[in-house]
């Protein structure tokens, strides 16, 4: 049991030390998560919107084909993105293997159908008088649609948040993509897996905690959101 508490003590000395391995980390975790999230939710609220507010045919399998990939594994969107970006892929000419961007297409992907499923889901449970009403006192239909995205906007933006928290702890797309190289794609969790296969429990302690605080910080934000919504 010695080794688990030397951990625990390294692990701050490390943090409050500020150590360069133990930050580099940190900061690409959040880089990375942060251009990831970005791109998700500009294109994946406008979806989620047009899913959940318009019927249309094929409406009912396109729901359930997002809600399917809800579920898709990490390791699944590792593999197809790498085919796709490595050498001898379609986009191998683009240079995104091992680089920010490229696992940035693979977290995009992987939050994409949290963002869509979850922000289609607050617009239905908006109350359609809101919508009927804006139209009859002479709203356009951009100007009503753009209220009712207002009337969900805590629940969206939890949707948000949801998605932010999946990306920020994956470690299938980052370690396949990413390569887990030091100083460059070394995020949190790959480095904790490294680390802790070598033995440096103190920095893998040091990294989870960092890990454990953002998972808590958005825990709490999501259900204040909901509370509100």
């Amino acid at each position: 049991m010695n080794y688990i508490f030397e951990g625990v003590i390294g692990a701050f000395y490390l943090l409050l030390a500020k150590d360069p391995e133990t930050y580099s980390a940190i900061w690409t975790t959040l880089r990375l998560s942060t251009l990831s999230i970005t791109c998700t939710l500009i294109v994946g609220i406008p979806l989620g919107f047009l899913l959940g507010h318009y019927n249309f045919p094929g409406k009912r399998a396109v729901r359930t084909l997002v809600d399917t990939l809800l579920a898709l594994p990490t390791v699944v969107i590792g593999l197809l993105v790498y085919a796709f970006i490595s050498r001898r892929g379609p986009l191998g000419d683009l240079g995104l293997l091992f680089t920010i961007p490229g696992v940035a297409i693979g977290q995009f992907i992987l939050a994409l159908p949290i963002v869509v499923s979850l922000t289609a889901s607050a617009i239905e449970g908006i109350d359609p008088k809101i919508y009927l009403t804006l139209r009859t006192l002479g709203a356009s239909d951009m100007q009503a649609a753009l209220s009712s995205m207002w009337e969900g906007r805590y629940a969206v933006t939890a949707a948000a948040v949801t998605a932010y928290s999946r990306v920020i702890s994956e470690v299938g797309v980052s370690m396949m993509i990413g390569g887990n190289i030091k100083w460059h794609t070394r995020t949190i969790t790959t480095a904790i897996a490294l680390e802790t296969g070598k033995g440096e429990f103190s920095m893998g302690i040091a990294l989870g905690i960092v890990l454990l605080a953002f998972a808590l910080t958005a825990n709490t934000l999501v259900s204040s959101l909901r509370r509100r919504a």
